[in-house]
């Protein structure tokens, strides 16, 4: 009896906690999947987290929220302190890097097989992006030449995808395919012009000893790939411990260290689509003569060959695409948010308008990136299909275009990053957030007008 009882009690928790999970799946979980699955979802992440560093450097947080990120954090070796920096140092150098990693992934397959695989059909996009960072830096300086915030031209350069994406996927089908893939080609080349401008000219005093050490692990990498290795530790212990650390201690900004990680990362599978199809064929051939049962688990047998059909999948596909996939959503939903947190948040209490405008940082931010950008894309695209040196895709309209260029000037994510290396004064680096704020706000209301009147023309 009492056998009977805790069998039926058993049985009775096993149901209850199916049904719990069930609903925690369609409640949660499934919607949280969805959320994440969608485009505009890392824009909106963004912003909230730009709002929460906002409400908390101005209510009775400020104090704390300002300090907490003061905090420094470091090793200690036979009582020598190594590599302590800030906990918002560590954000920008550290977290950032992850995000740069990503986007060195992203790039080196949009060169292999993705929009800049052929540069015919690139041309119109990155000629606008190549427009859309030279203007806005022509504006900042002519505005701060002679003056020691003259460093600041870079800010207004970049444009974030993640915002001005998520514009563009709230319009719906308002805005047609060419214009998309026109949007997100300029982003990738603008990404990586912002990686470079970082290399060159944001770099403090340099050590050489250092940089070659960084470059030797790059080497051992690079040959590591040539010679067909494909293990991720491989590569994260060359990647993280070598030149992203040596980068960091060589005075070169350490995510340019990781953009150039992810240029050695493999882009070719252990096995080709041909033999994978011809395994996988035989797999499920097996699997389909393995012995059944009529319970919920499966036999031996078929979970042998689920196992073999797991691990073909694995190495099918390139370690590029493997760490992209799995660390885009990572950067997308907890760097990007962290990085805003730490670093979007302005007090506003003992700041004035005069404090803002006392020197022309703030406006030449503004300016650079809401007028400087759309003037730069859409002066450089129609100059070059007036020349004959591109067609614009027909489905682009001059309307479309002027809005695609206001969304290329929010400028949040990268020109905030490009903002803490410019300046080490707060009152400038407040005067640049301003701009940033400012501009990104008027752009991407102003793209979104335009583009919401645009007629539909996705077919």
């Amino acid at each position: 009896v009492l056998l009977l009882q805790n069998t039926r009690k058993n049985n009775e928790y096993r149901f209850m906690r199916l049904r719990v999970e069930k609903k925690l799946n369609h409640h949660l979980m499934l919607p949280i999947k969805l959320f994440m699955g969608r485009e505009k979802s890392g824009g909106i992440v963004l912003l909230l987290s730009v709002v929460l560093a906002m409400v908390l450097a101005n209510t009775d947080f400020a104090t704390s929220y300002f300090h907490f990120f003061e905090q420094e954090v470091g090793m200690i070796v036979n009582g020598q302190t190594f590599l302590n920096y800030s906990l918002h140092h560590w954000i920008n150098d550290g977290l950032m890097a992850v995000f740069f990693f990503v986007v060195g992934l992203e790039l080196k397959r949009e060169f292999i097989g993705g929009e800049l695989a052929d540069i015919r059909n690139t041309i119109l996009p990155i000629g606008a992006a190549i427009g859309g960072m030279l203007v806005p830096a022509l504006i900042y300086t002519a505005l701060n030449i002679g003056t020691p915030h003259t460093m600041g031209w870079g800010i207004p350069m970049a444009t974030d995808i993640a915002f001005a994406l998520g514009v563009v996927y709230l319009l719906g089908n308002k805005v047609p395919l060419s214009a998309k893939v026109f949007l997100t080609t300029l982003a990738i080349v603008d990404d990586l012009g912002a990686v470079l401008v970082i290399a060159f000219f944001y770099t403090s005093e340099l050590s050489v000893v250092s940089l070659l050490f960084g470059l030797a692990f790059l080497a051992v990498m690079f040959i590591g790939n040539r010679l067909g290795v494909k293990n991720l530790l491989f590569y994260a212990i060359l990647g993280i411990g070598g030149v992203w650390v040596t980068f960091l201690l060589s005075g070169i900004h350490a995510t340019i260290a990781a953009v150039l990680a992810a240029f050695m990362i493999p882009a070719d599978a252990r096995i080709n689509e041909a033999v994978y199809i011809k395994r996988l064929k035989k797999q499920l051939k097996r699997f389909e003569h393995e012995e059944s049962n009529d319970v919920r688990t499966l036999e031996e047998g078929q979970v042998g060959v689920l196992a073999t059909i797991k691990r073909d999948t694995s190495i099918a596909i390139p370690l590029l695409q493997q760490l992209e996939h799995s660390l885009a959503p990572v950067v997308t939903f907890l760097i990007m948010p962290i990085f805003a947190i730490a670093n979007a948040g302005i007090s506003f209490t003992n700041l004035s308008v005069s404090d803002i405008f006392s020197t022309h940082v703030a406006l030449g931010v503004a300016l650079g990136l809401l007028i400087g950008k759309p003037l730069g894309v859409v002066g450089a695209t129609f100059l070059m299909v007036k020349m004959r040196w591109a067609t614009l895709p027909s489905a682009i309209t001059k309307r479309t275009m002027v809005g695609l260029g206001m969304l290329a000037s929010i400028g949040f994510t990268m020109s905030m990053f490009i903002s803490t290396l410019a300046f080490d004064n707060e009152l400038w680096l407040t005067q640049a957030k301003v701009g940033i704020f400012l501009a990104s706000i008027l752009g991407g209301i102003g793209g979104y007008i335009l583009l919401n009147q645009s007629p539909n023309k996705n077919k």
